[in-house]
């Protein structure tokens, strides 16, 4: 299957946002399209919208590397890398080290070498304002460094709180370096002109971090994939489901999301409800430990990412749709599937922190059911029951469906993203 390229519709003439003509805009993130999952669709939709706009925009990315976390043939012995995307954005692929595998010094590595390496660009032009996306921490000290340096308005828009990621994780070191890595997080906030985050437990981080309260926008991500519109029972035929109740795992394979717990689970259903199929789709770094640990387990199955086309119907297929976080997970991060989830319309079953960003989202979306993490059997017993109660089952599919229509449309969340990022 071929990897994930989406994009929301252009937008529609008649929807009000700011006109950037003339606006010089350099984004400083390590992920961009065609990578398929996480953050990138959102980097990318936003840059192609400012360029839509009128803005010229350049971006300075890392090479394709995630979630698979490897780097592709073409890109392997060159340091940079110009290409121009859709809508004409001008891409500056930036060579830095990828690791295989994830502890503190990796991931410090990771970070540092594509932080110098952006430090060490000519830009073909002064910016009139750089918007640095975090993660990397690292890209976004760069970026302030940049904005500093040729006096540009600098917005920080924050994905993943990398703080709290580095304590919360699971990351092998992760908990001695979180307190230095919380205080240059804290720096860089502190320097922005405006600070774009994603929820209220994102705003009070960085207020706690010391940002003025009317330099913080609360700025939801859009859904990036179009409705379902494939025959569901074909699609279910075709990856082998039959008459199963299929819980669907999909995107990133880490530390963070924790998925032993779904494994567990799974091997629980073999015991006592093999009707119940998990399944994995995706990729990521601990996808070879989870095969392994999965592999005397008949009611789990892996899938490849799947293709652009056929995303919304794969989710539409299944009867549950999973998010799956670390126990520890608790404001580190609000997972990007989210949002497709929801336009998929199925009920979703989060085993999250309570206490957390995601079980607020899913609260707030009306949409899904929470249970406790890092327990397969409340898992296993939230897909079954959501499997039974067929009333249960379509209250959420409508309430999911209504908010994704209400809240996730793409046209006005870039229209208001482009006017905090340029202050227009």
């Amino acid at each position: 299957m071929t990897s994930l390229d989406l994009r929301p519709a252009p937008t529609p003439a008649g929807v009000l946002g700011p006109d950037l003509t003339g606006q010089r805009v350099l984004v400083v993130g390590i992920n961009y399209a065609p990578e398929h999952t996480g953050i990138s669709p959102y980097t990318t939709h936003a840059c192609e919208d400012m360029q839509r706009r009128g803005a010229e925009v350049l971006v300075l990315a890392g090479v394709p590397h995630y979630p698979h976390w490897s780097v592709p043939e073409t890109y392997r012995r060159r340091l940079r890398v110009d290409e121009v995307r859709r809508e004409g954005v001008v891409v500056r692929r930036l060579r830095h080290t990828v690791p295989g595998r994830q502890s503190a010094l990796k991931r410090a590595t990771y970070e540092s070498t594509f932080g110098a390496h952006v430090l060490a660009q000519r830009l073909p032009w002064t910016p009139d304002v750089v918007l640095a996306v975090v993660p990397s921490l690292f890209g976004a000290v760069a970026a302030a460094r940049i904005a500093k340096r040729t006096g540009a308005r600098l917005a920080v828009w924050v994905q993943d709180l990398m703080g709290p990621a580095a304590a919360q994780s699971g990351i092998a070191g992760g908990g001695r370096v979180a307190e230095l890595t919380g205080r240059i997080e804290g720096s860089v906030l502190r320097a922005a002109d405006v600070v774009l985050v994603l929820n209220d437990n994102f705003r009070r981080y960085a207020e706690g971090a010391g940002v003025a309260p009317d330099r913080i926008v609360v700025r939801p991500n859009w859904t990036h994939v179009e409705p379902p519109r494939g025959d569901r029972a074909a699609v279910r035929d075709r990856l082998g489901w039959g008459e199963d109740v299929v819980a669907l795992h999909s995107g990133n394979m880490g530390l963070k999301q924790g998925l032993e717990n779904v494994v567990e689970a799974a091997r629980l259903a073999a015991q006592q409800a093999p009707h119940v199929r998990f399944v994995l789709m995706g990729d990521g770094n601990q996808r070879e430990d989870l095969a392994r640990l999965a592999a005397d387990v008949p009611t789990l199955q892996f899938l490849p990412p799947a293709a652009s086309e056929e995303f919304p119907d794969f989710l539409a297929a299944a009867d549950v749709l999973l998010v799956n976080e670390r126990a520890s997970a608790v404001d580190m991060s609000l997972p990007s599937k989210l949002t497709s989830y929801f336009q998929a319309g199925m009920p979703v079953l989060a085993a999250v922190p309570v206490e957390g960003g995601t079980a607020a989202e899913v609260r707030r979306s009306g949409g899904g059911v929470v249970v406790p993490p890092e327990a397969p059997a409340a898992l296993l017993n939230g897909v079954v029951t959501l499997s039974e109660d067929h009333d249960l089952r379509r209250s959420l599919r409508r309430a999911a469906s209504a908010y994704a229509y209400d809240q996730l449309a793409s046209a006005p969340a870039l229209a208001a993203l482009a006017g905090a990022v340029t202050g227009r």
